[in-house]
């Protein structure tokens, strides 16, 4: 049965602040075994490699060259795809492409009054580790999310990294990396994948930044190798908040609550709405809609362990509170002004705005991307774009009229904080000015 919460009872504060702060990441304490995978890598190299794919995913491989997937290899497997999918896969690529093409940066640089220059440029990082999951269960639309901003930011070698359990690799995955352009592509996975991005092996150069989705034991391993090499992310399971008035079509929302639900036992859907009619037809539509979905038995567990409604008076007045409590993953917006809602609320990683704007198409066409802040981290990051691919550097041009001026304000400091070799910088030039 699924939490039941209305803001107008005398307990809510407690419920609602109890559901928001319930821990759903996966329990498993991998610190330790991971630690060991990642520090096998860093010193055998491709030997470890080697033996963690061959004991990991059962695949055999006399040399790291071999586990590499090489152009005729791509070229098959996108001969696998139908051509609808193909069409589909290059429709996703152009709208993610034009979408983050928009985000470019500019470079900035300005004059002060003193005649002082300062500005800062943007560089593309230069090399990206793209971590996707292998196996049947792998998402080719992550790969053009994760891919594209990095070819678009202008970093000049993305390097995949996949699984292939006993060599089986979906074929989408595959034309999906071709279709955005990545430059090498290697069957190996979990933490020593990895490690072999982060640190390098005698065959693999390492990259800059390792980003993408994985499991408990990737995720690990990314915390562990952040400040060797940047990481997007530590993500969490999937979430979605639908605030929906009573106007609204139940079987819709359903819809969209078990789309999210299907993903993972421990992903969290929650509707919000101010009809407490509305919520029990949209909760029978679930059960309605649960009855004939493949991944029913991961959807009702979602549906009744992590899910919940929530009853208000008012949306405008109460949503956004209960929304920046969850700083939800995903949120729809399925209310008559939805605008209106929307800029009274701060923190959620992407916001659906209508009834057909359905998350869904977030997911795979709109443009936007869905590699998004999870388990509240909205209140403080946002989702995966070009800005993730690129670093600013800062500069100063300081001319002489300038220099004089700033210069005592700079020894002073200096010599306040006990740096006397800093304030002797300035000094010795103001001593010698003529």
């Amino acid at each position: 049965m699924v939490l039941r919460l209305d803001s107008r009872d005398p307990g809510f504060a407690g419920a609602f602040r109890a559901f928001v702060e319930r821990r759903r990441e996966e329990e498993a304490d991998v610190r330790e075994a991971v630690a060991r995978i990642l520090a096998e890598v860093r010193t055998r190299g491709d030997a470890a490699l080697l033996d963690f794919t061959r004991r990991f995913d059962r695949l055999e491989a006399e040399r790291v060259e071999e586990l590499r997937i090489g152009p005729e290899e791509l070229e098959s497997a996108r001969r696998q795809c139908t051509d609808e999918q193909i069409a589909a896969l290059e429709l996703a690529a152009s709208r993610i492409r034009a979408f983050h093409e928009r985000q470019l940066p500019q470079d900035l640089e300005v004059e002060d009054g003193l005649g002082l220059r300062a500005g800062l440029r943007w560089t593309p990082i230069d090399s990206v580790g793209l971590y996707v999951p292998g196996g049947t269960a792998a998402y080719p639309s992550s790969v053009l999310m994760n891919a594209i901003p990095a070819r678009v930011a202008g970093c000049r070698r993305l390097v995949m990294a996949v699984p292939t359990p006993e060599g089986r690799v979906n074929p989408l995955v595959l034309a999906a990396a071709q279709i955005a352009g990545v430059d090498e592509i290697w069957r190996i996975g979990g933490a020593q994948a990895v490690a072999a991005l982060a640190y390098g092996t005698e065959t693999i150069r390492p990259v800059d930044k390792i980003v993408g989705p994985g499991s408990a034991w990737v995720a690990e391993a990314k915390r562990q190798v952040f400040g060797r090499v940047g990481i997007d992310m530590i993500a969490g399971p999937s979430e979605l908040v639908v605030v929906a008035d009573g106007r609204q079509n139940p079987a819709w929302v359903a819809a969209d609550l078990l789309s999210q639900a299907e993903h993972d036992e421990r992903a969290q859907v929650v509707l919000v709405t101010d009809d407490a009619a509305f919520a029990d037809a949209v909760v029978a539509e679930v059960e309605r809609q649960l009855a004939g979905l493949p991944r029913a038995g991961i959807a009702r567990r979602s549906w009744a362990e992590q899910g919940a409604v929530v009853v208000v008076g008012d949306l405008l007045d109460e949503a956004p509170e209960i929304v920046d409590a969850i700083a939800p993953e995903h949120l729809e917006l399925m209310v008559a002004d939805p605008r209106a809602l929307f800029v009274r609320i701060r923190h959620a990683g992407a916001v659906f705005l209508g009834p057909l704007s359905a998350e869904v198409i977030g997911d795979y066409v709109g443009g936007p991307n869905h590699v998004l802040p999870t388990s509240r981290t909205a209140r403080f990051s946002s989702g995966l774009g070009v800005h993730d691919f690129v670093k600013r550097t800062t500069f100063l041009e300081v001319p002489e009229a300038a220099f004089r001026t700033l210069a005592p304000a700079a020894a002073t400091l200096a010599h306040a904080e006990g740096l006397d070799a800093h304030a002797r910088a300035v000094e010795r030039r103001l001593g010698e000015l003529p």
